[in-house]
């Protein structure tokens, strides 16, 4: 797992409208990423919808905000378009980014293990080094928790 101060991996996947974005093409904003198990699932679509509410506190502290999922693009799409998500959704379905970023980790749901997305949100700065690190999110009000963070 990264940390505070690492530098942030490069990111180069396509978002939901399947336009390749870089992390590289950022330099000089700060960005928020928010890793999700899987789109239009239950908590993920808190999680999202609390980042689209915040959005208007997002844009006016000049902050980017994407969320990350193995998912491939039509999934994106689709959880974008039913909720009116505001900002880019990468579909890394290789989950290369994933791993990179150390968040690709074996879970265990009913006794059974499988590789997944840990629920994590890293803030990169505008020089391209991990600014805050939020582990085991819990979706109810994490979209302000990271914003209360960055105001500090």
């Amino acid at each position: 797992m990264l940390k505070v101060g690492d530098t942030a991996p490069e990111i180069a996947l396509p978002d939901q409208s399947g336009q390749s974005l870089t992390l590289s093409g950022m330099r000089g904003k700060t960005v928020v990423l928010f890793f999700y198990p899987k789109a239009d699932t239950p908590g993920c679509t808190v999680e999202a919808c609390s980042f689209r509410d915040a959005k208007a506190d997002y844009d006016s502290a000049e902050i980017v905000v994407w969320g990350i999922s193995p998912d491939k693009v039509t999934a994106q799409s689709k959880f974008a378009t039913k909720f009116d998500l505001p900002y880019s959704l990468l579909a890394d379905a290789e989950h290369t980014v994933a791993e990179a970023y150390g968040v690709w980790v074996e879970k265990s749901m009913y006794g059974k293990k499988y590789m997944g997305v840990a629920r994590t949100t890293f803030v990169i700065a505008p020089d391209g080094t991990i600014s805050h690190l939020f582990e085991k999110v819990k979706v109810e009000g994490h979209a302000e928790e990271v914003l209360a963070a960055l105001k500090k």
